[in-house]
This record gives structure tokens, sequence and C-alpha cells, in this order.
């Protein structure tokens, strides 16, 4: 489903999958947003790892929105290199919590430039319970929060990424409390070229039975 957001600087262009009713019954399993890479580098909602990692947490039965940052497709605004895009996921974040106040599992998860973006802003968000990194730029940008962090945090990564490498994945990942999960796609580089429907069954792997809250349970507030 193609929806419009109310981004920070106006329309943020979005698709919306949801699992089947007959499936999950009267609600999703959990919610999910995923944020593409690097606009400057061509990212956008439908770059092949985001359509598989789509697909698959739909599969796990959750309602998973991707979107276009700022200055991507149709989204207005230019891009921002971080903060902006932060300002954006943070919007996204606030519709499908809104849009589904039942649930109570909110999953944040992007691909390389998006992982971080995702993962630094879900990791101080106690609404999110679940952090997804795909490809994380570890060695670039900033990931202190998700060093502290003792959400359940779940990676992929490329075996042969030639722009963040697994021994940097590895040594980030080594630092990081309990609990976590790391899969490594054998022989796939940065952009998982040939491979993404191997990072759709790693994440559909890694989440299928993830458990979750009961419908009774809270989330906290933005940044508690």
């Amino acid at each position: 489903m193609m929806l419009d957001l109310d981004g920070p600087v106006g329309r943020l262009e979005a698709l919306l999958d949801e699992p089947t009713a007959a499936q999950w019954k009267s609600r999703p399993r959990a919610i999910a947003v995923l944020c593409h890479p690097h606009t400057a580098h061509g990212g956008t909602m439908h770059t092949k790892v985001i359509y598989q990692a789509a697909k698959a947490l739909v599969r796990t039965g959750c309602a998973v929105l991707r979107f276009n940052f700022r200055g991507a497709g149709s989204s207005a605004g230019t891009f921002d290199a971080g903060p902006g895009e932060m300002d954006d996921f943070r919007a996204a974040l606030d519709f499908m919590i809104a849009r589904y106040a039942e649930v109570k599992d909110v999953w944040a998860g992007g691909f390389s430039f998006g992982a971080w973006i995702a993962l630094a802003v879900g990791a101080e968000d106690n609404r999110v319970t679940a952090l997804i990194g795909i490809a994380p730029p570890v060695g670039s940008y900033n990931f202190s929060a998700v060093r502290h962090s003792t959400k359940s945090k779940f990676f992929i990564q490329g075996e042969r990424d030639e722009l963040f490498s697994l021994s940097d994945l590895r040594r980030f990942y080594a630092e990081l409390p309990e609990p976590k999960d790391l899969v490594v796609i054998d022989g796939a580089d940065h952009l998982f070229d040939g491979k993404t429907s191997e990072v759709g069954d790693a994440i559909e792997d890694l989440l299928q039975d993830f458990p979750v809250a009961e419908r009774g349970e809270r989330r906290g507030a933005a940044g508690e």
C-alpha cells in the first residue's frame, strides 16, 4: 500500500506491507520500520535488500513500513547526512505506533546508512523493542547508543563486504551487551549482489520465533 506520511519537512513517500488477517487474526505480531541506504548513492525504499527484508518480516507476521528519506524518490526536502533522516525516521515510527496502537512490539531496522539511522534512533527510543542492522557502517558513524543498549540486536553482514568489513563488525559485535545475534552471508558483498534473497531468509530465521509482548503490556515513552 502506497502512503504519504507527514514528515518534518513535508511529504515522505512510503510503502506499507501487512500480513494477512487470516494468518495473524486481528493484529500483526509486531510492527517494523525499515530505512534505506545512503540517498546520495542511490538508496531508496525500493533497494533490493530493503525489499527482501520487508517481505521477510511480513512473513513473520509484522506490519512493515519502508519509506524514502527526504530528497529520495518523491519525498520532500534534501539529503541531510544524518540529523534530518533521523527526524524522518522518528516521524515514520510515530505513524506506525499510532496506526497500530494495540501492537506492543516495535522493530527498527535498516541497511547500510539506514542501519545507522534506525539503530541510533531505535536504541534511545524506549518504544522500540528490537534493532535490525544489515551491513551497518560501524567504522564510519557513531553507534555509541547501540553499544550500551540491552535491547535485542540482530545483525546481517556480507562475508566480503568491501565497504564495511566483517572484521570491523565482529569487533563491534563483541563489545555489545546481550541479547544479540549475527548472521554472516557467505560470499556476499556490501550490496549482497545475487544474494538479497538470503538476507530475507536470514531475517525470517532470526525473527520468526522471536518472542513478542502480550496485548496488555505497554511500551515506554520515547526517550525514557
